[in-house]
């Protein structure tokens, strides 16, 4: 299983920046994937996930909770993260994963960084 995160960037604050998760050797629509992130100097950090079993329901942290959306596109086997209202404190770098259930999550894939200069 191979996850690829990319779409990041330098972005001001308060602008947008769209992340993408591309699979391989997995089909996303059978797992719930999640997005995580990790800011210099931090521990990794729950951003939220999806249940990729055509219910597309979603959960978020309150810290990003009505600024970033997750998706996903079924035909590409990705998941998106649509990040708005970027700050300063959403620098970090972004992986996506799969919920393996009890609070357990991996593979980890590569990540993409996202700067947000204020």
């Amino acid at each position: 299983v191979q996850l690829q995160a990319s779409g990041g960037g330098l972005v001001q604050a308060g602008g947008s920046l769209r992340l993408s998760c591309a699979a391989r050797g997995l089909s996303v629509r059978n797992y719930r994937m999640g997005w995580f992130r990790q800011a210099p100097g931090s521990e990794r950090e729950y951003v939220g996930h999806i249940t990729g079993t055509g219910s597309d329901d979603t959960v978020y942290a309150d810290s990003v909770k009505g600024r970033f959306t997750i998706s996903i596109d079924y035909a590409k086997n990705m998941v998106g993260l649509q990040m708005n209202k970027l700050k300063s404190e959403d620098t970090a770098v972004y992986q996506c994963t799969v919920d393996l259930g009890g609070d357990r999550f991996g593979p980890w894939g590569d990540g993409t960084l996202v700067t947000v200069s204020s």
